[in-house]
C-alpha cells in the first residue's frame, strides 16, 4: 500500500531548550498535523525564532523528512498538555509534525509517502528510546480544549497494525449496531477515560471536548461529543488490553 520513502535532511530550529534533557526522560512521540496553508510557510514558522514553536522532525508532501531538533533537547511543539499524571509535555517527548493544511485550511489525506516514512521513523524511535505503544499520540489527545490534529483522517488503525499506537480489536460491524445507543453511567466513562490517560475536567463544555478527542482518535466516523454504548465498549477495550 505504501511506498518506501525516507529521506532525510536537517534544517535546524532555534526552537528549542538549550539543556541537554536525559534520553531516559524521552517516553512519548506526539504526532501533529501543521495546520498552514503550504508546506514553505509550514517551515519558515517552524524554523523562525519568533514563532516559538518547533518539532523534532517534519514529513513533508513528498515524505522526505526534515530533522529539526536533535532528539536530546527539548523542542516547542506540545505547549499546556497532559497525559495520565505528565503535565507539559514537551521535555519528556518526540514531536513530529506532518505537512497538512489541517481542519482551517481544507484537511487532506494523509500521503502514503508520508505515512509510510512516518512508521520507519517512530519504529526507529520507539526501539531506541523504549517507547511504549499507549505513549505514542496525537496532539489533540494531550490537549483537548485547543487540538483538533492529527485529526479524523489520520490512520490510526493502520499504524496499529504495524504496532504503532492502541487501537481497539472490536469487530466494526458489530459495535457500529451500538451508536447513538444512549450510555447512562457517564462517571463510569470518564473515570475509565481518565484513567487511561485524557485529562479530566468536571465541566460540561470542556468533557465534550475530550469526548470528541477520544471520538476523533478510535471513533472517527462520528464525532459529536456524545457518549454512547459504541464509545464505552471502544474505551472498555481499550483500557483492558
Amino acid at each position: 500500500m505504501f511506498k518506501s520513502v525516507e529521506k532525510m535532511s536537517l534544517n535546524y530550529s532555534p526552537n528549542f531548550d538549550r539543556e541537554k534533557r536525559p534520553v531516559s526522560k524521552i517516553k512519548y512521540i506526539i504526532i501533529h498535523y501543521t495546520g498552514m496553508k503550504n508546506e514553505i510557510q509550514a517551515i519558515k514558522r517552524l524554523t523562525d525564532h519568533r514563532s516559538k514553536v518547533s518539532c523534532h522532525y517534519f514529513i513533508k508532501k513528498n515524505g522526505n523528512i526534515i530533522k529539526m531538533v536533535p532528539d536530546n533537547y527539548t523542542s516547542w511543539h506540545a505547549g499546556v498538555s497532559f497525559w495520565k499524571h505528565d503535565k507539559f509535555l514537551n521535555n519528556k517527548s518526540i514531536g513530529i509534525e506532518i505537512s497538512n493544511p489541517g481542519h482551517q485550511y481544507n484537511y487532506l489525506k494523509f500521503l502514503p509517502n508520508q505515512i509510510s516514512s512516518l512508521i520507519k521513523l517512530i519504529k526507529k524511535l520507539k526501539k531506541k528510546y523504549k517507547i511504549k505503544k499507549i505513549n505514542i499520540l496525537g496532539h489533540s489527545d494531550i490537549a483537548p480544549m485547543r487540538k483538533k490534529d492529527p485529526g479524523e483522517k489520520f490512520p490510526w488503525k493502520y499504524l496499529s497494525e504495524n504496532n504503532i499506537g492502541l487501537w481497539h480489536n472490536l469487530d466494526e460491524t458489530q459495535i457500529k449496531k451500538l451508536r447513538n445507543k444512549k450510555f447512562k453511567q457517564k462517571k463510569i466513562f470518564f473515570d475509565l477515560l481518565f484513567k487511561f490517560g485524557y485529562m479530566n475536567s468536571n465541566k460540561t463544555s470542556e468533557r465534550n471536548k475530550i469526548v470528541k478527542s477520544f471520538q476523533r482518535r478510535f471513533r472517527p466516523n462520528l464525532i459529536n461529543g456524545i457518549i454512547d454504548e459504541e464509545c464505552y465498549k471502544i474505551l472498555k477495550n481499550l483500557s483492558f488490553r
